[in-house]
């Protein structure tokens, strides 16, 4: 392929400076070398946002922007602003991407004729072990449609990260990612897919995603209770009236989704929270109850699955308490 197709890689930076660099010079190290690294610093306290500019004047492709702090998402959307990319890859500034990866998706996505490229991922944790794979990679390259796709996220066995793909950049022209949310990379997935022909998906682990306690969903103190957990009941609300509407025959995997999202939520928690004061949770409570049939029959529930959403159902705050004491016998 001639290099005449510009990239952008746009890059949300907040306080990171420990892994700032080895982010950014994965970067710069493509083998697709016709691309634009925007750096977006979300408002950092420490040293990131002087390493956003002394990189910058090290490498004319990067381009960096300050902001108040708003964010990933509000990050990514100023990125996306200004990119001039036909095609735009994003990268969290924790996590690093192999030297081959946007040529191997750019060529994956024109070969196949496809919006959305994407590579397979791993997880590296603090000690730079290898976790167990939370997607399992394909055995070969290949092209999902988007109801296959869904169903794939459904059923927690797809990716819905942005980033691991590579996207053109028509599926953005009247689209942003949702501000002032997490798991916010599903519901903007989920509402692209149907102006696709599908997505191109690569075999090869060439993301590599860092992995920390601290992050906005993996806090040390068990009285935290991060957003995240309200935002994947909202997702799965979502999805469930899409499907409803475009993809009926996915209702039971739909189903399926929303109670295991609401198992996830119920799960973490705090049990001071557990009370008929708070109307997220009694909105979860009340669905639970009234999907009791589909708690029992639906095929893509494990038995464990079923077997707490039941006792979450009858006995929230007992089986919660029961569950905590047997996480920390555990450890």
């Amino acid at each position: 392929m001639k290099q005449d197709i510009l990239l952008s890689v746009i890059v949300p930076v907040y306080n990171i400076e420990d892994c700032l660099e080895r982010c950014i010079n994965s970067i710069r190290q493509q083998t697709w070398t016709n691309l634009e690294i925007l750096l977006v610093d979300d408002g950092s306290s420490d040293s990131s946002g002087q390493i956003c500019d002394r990189m910058a004047a090290e490498d004319d492709r990067i381009r960096v922007f300050h902001k108040k702090n708003g964010g990933s998402s509000s990050a990514r959307n100023l990125g996306i602003s200004h990119a001039k990319g036909q095609w735009l890859g994003f990268v969290d500034s924790d996590d690093w991407i192999d030297p081959e990866m946007y040529e191997k998706l750019l060529k994956a996505a024109l070969e196949n004729d496809v919006k959305i490229a994407q590579a397979s991922r791993d997880e590296i944790d603090e000690d730079l072990q290898k976790r167990p794979d939370v997607c399992t990679p394909p055995e070969k390259q290949m092209v999902c449609g988007a109801e296959d796709f869904l169903r794939e996220l459904l059923l927690h066995r797809g990716d819905c990260s942005f980033c691991t793909k590579l996207v053109r950049r028509e599926l953005f022209e009247f689209r942003r990612f949702p501000e002032g949310k997490l798991n916010e990379d599903f519901f903007l997935l989920v509402d692209m897919l149907g102006e696709g022909s599908g997505i191109c998906i690569l075999p090869q682990q060439m993301y590599h995603v860092f992995y920390r306690i601290g992050s906005n969903t993996r806090k040390k103190d068990k009285n935290d209770f991060s957003r995240v957990f309200l935002d994947i009941v909202d997702n799965a609300d979502f999805v469930e009236h899409l499907v409803w509407k475009k993809y009926p025959q996915l209702k039971t995997e739909a189903v399926r989704f929303a109670l295991f999202q609401r198992l996830d939520y119920l799960l973490h928690i705090p049990v001071g929270r557990m009370v008929n004061s708070d109307p997220f949770y009694c909105r979860v409570k009340k669905y639970l109850r009234s999907h009791v049939k589909d708690t029992v029959t639906n095929p893509f529930l494990t038995k464990k699955n079923k077997g707490y959403l039941l006792l979450l159902t009858i006995a929230p705050k007992t089986v919660r308490r029961v569950h905590g004491f047997m996480m920390k016998r555990r450890g």
